[in-house]
């Protein structure tokens, strides 16, 4: 039987597994998290700025950077967050801005990529 990982984003920038007893357990501390980010090349000094709704221009640099940064196609990119490609075009042509669990998703990727692509990875194969 496969485990599903259960993993939360804090408001601190910590990525965290919540185990089967509900307790947290640290996977990115906040300073290996800060290190890993680059976030802060799109948005100058501030870069959780992009993360949370800069400009439509930054938004679109923030999410081709995180793909660029994955070394993954467009239709790479969206295969494994499960979005259309077209989406993934939007983004990054600036016609449209990650919201919501999109924009958390791309600031996990941005942070923790190879955490985020195994807990997507797990969860399609649970789905099948």
């Amino acid at each position: 039987m496969n485990a599903i990982m259960r993993v939360r984003l804090k408001a601190d920038g910590r990525i965290v597994e919540i185990l089967a007893d509900g307790t947290e357990r640290a996977i990115v501390s906040a300073a290996a998290a800060a290190a890993t980010s680059v976030a802060a090349t799109f948005a100058g000094a501030d870069g959780a700025a992009d993360a949370r709704g800069g400009g439509q221009g930054r938004d679109a640099a923030y999410a081709k950077g995180i793909r660029a940064r994955a070394k993954l196609t467009q239709a790479e990119f969206a295969a494994r967050i499960g979005v259309p490609i077209e989406t993934v075009r939007n983004w990054e042509q600036g016609k449209r801005s990650p919201r919501g669990p999109a924009r958390a998703l791309l600031k996990v990727i941005d942070r923790a990529p190879q955490v985020a692509f195994a807990v997507l990875d797990t969860a399609k194969k649970t789905a099948q």
